[in-house]
């Protein structure tokens, strides 16, 4: 009787809990479905979400700019080197020392020219003194006229072979042939150089020049003093401004561009040729709408961002597809796909579907970012 009883009560029992389940599913079902779309559960009526930032799109002013690298030379260039294998005898620089046109740098061995200059200077006055006497001889009729022509040519034959002797003797030292500043040496008296050794270098840094390839299709909108802005890694943070000089007269046929050469103010020497330059060419300012960088997401050859639209059931995130121009100061241009005063989302894009609910704070800084909710 007892048993009975035992199993009535916990059968009893077993569909009470079965019953209490199925109340409580049935009300957890209602709860995720208002929390779907019900007010006051994240629905567009309100709700929490994740912490995102809101940008207003605002003109701004961009520049046309062409931006490409270049290689910084001096205005002037050139290795000192010698045509002729031969003794150094003197050395007449320091390194890094600044010469003008003309000095002498180095003296070369020159024993056979000096044989060779003093041998012409010898010949050049005994030519000299037969000149004069077969003259005086024929203008008073003692030798015929034609010994004085002889001698006058013998003459001139060692005038020429002293200039001669002295241009070679010029030879045996080398000189400045622009002022600049001269390079480092390893060459001291008595080294033997030969043709093509270079035994210093001499750069007019007083202005640099930076070739740089310029696509073609610009050649319309730039010319010789277009104004432009370089920088180096050196000195970052500093710019330096120059104009273009010359553009070349060809156009490379498989690049497609043209070559540029720019020219830079130079004081103080800061720049040094061999220098890596970034070259910023400006054609020009303009407003345009602009969203911060943040805020625009690339896919495949377009771009776009997530507006945020404001309508009777509440906020939702809607994907716009933007034509961008260009990039500056973390900015975008927006060519097409906003306008302006838009409201967009700026932080937090890989976590928001097209036409996701969102809640907005209360103020908004034009060109700038501000805390907002974004329903998961």
């Amino acid at each position: 009787m007892f048993k009975r009883h035992f199993f009535i009560i916990a059968a009893a029992c077993l569909v009470g809990l079965m019953v209490l389940a199925a109340v409580l599913k049935i009300t957890l079902a209602d709860d995720s479905k208002g929390g779907a779309g019900g007010p006051g559960r994240g629905g567009p009526g309100g709700g929490r979400g994740q912490a995102v930032a809101e940008a207003v799109v605002t003109p701004r002013e961009f520049a046309d700019q062409i931006r490409v690298l270049g290689v910084a030379r001096s205005k002037r260039s050139v290795n000192i080197t010698s045509n002729t294998t031969e003794l150094i005898t003197r050395v007449m620089f320091t390194d890094g020392q600044r010469v003008a046109a003309g000095a002498p740098l180095v003296e070369l061995q020159a024993r056979e020219e000096d044989a060779d200059l003093i041998q012409a200077r010898a010949q050049l006055a005994q030519a000299q003194r037969e000149y004069d006497r077969f003259k005086i001889l024929a203008e008073r009729g003692f030798a015929p006229r034609v010994t004085a022509e002889q001698a006058e040519t013998a003459l001139q034959s060692a005038r020429a072979a002293l200039a001669a002797s002295e241009a070679r003797r010029g030879d045996r030292v080398l000189r400045a042939p622009f002022a600049g500043v001269l390079g480092l040496t390893t060459v001291t008296p008595g080294t033997l150089i030969s043709p093509g050794s270079v035994i210093t270098t001499l750069d007019d840094t007083s202005a640099i020049r930076v070739d740089f390839p310029l696509p073609e299709r610009y050649l319309g909108v730039l010319q010789v003093g277009t104004p432009l802005i370089a920088t180096a890694d050196a000195y970052a943070g500093e710019s330096f401004n120059g104009r273009i000089a010359l553009l070349d007269t060809r156009v490379n046929e498989q690049t497609r561009a043209v070559i540029a050469r720019a020219e830079f103010a130079n004081p103080g020497a800061r720049i040094r040729p061999g220098m890596m330059m970034r070259v910023a060419v400006q054609q020009g300012r303009r407003q345009s709408l602009s969203v911060p960088e943040a805020a625009v997401q690339y896919e495949g050859q377009g771009a776009f961002v997530y507006r945020i639209a404001r309508g009777e059931k509440g906020t939702t995130a809607q994907r716009v597809e933007v034509q961008t121009g260009a990039v500056e100061g973390g900015f975008v241009e927006i060519l097409s796909g906003l306008d302006n005063n838009d409201h967009v989302v700026a932080s937090g894009l890989n976590r928001i579907q097209p036409g996701a609910p969102v809640t907005v704070g209360s103020a908004t800084q034009k060109g700038g970012a501000r805390a907002a909710q974004a329903a998961r």
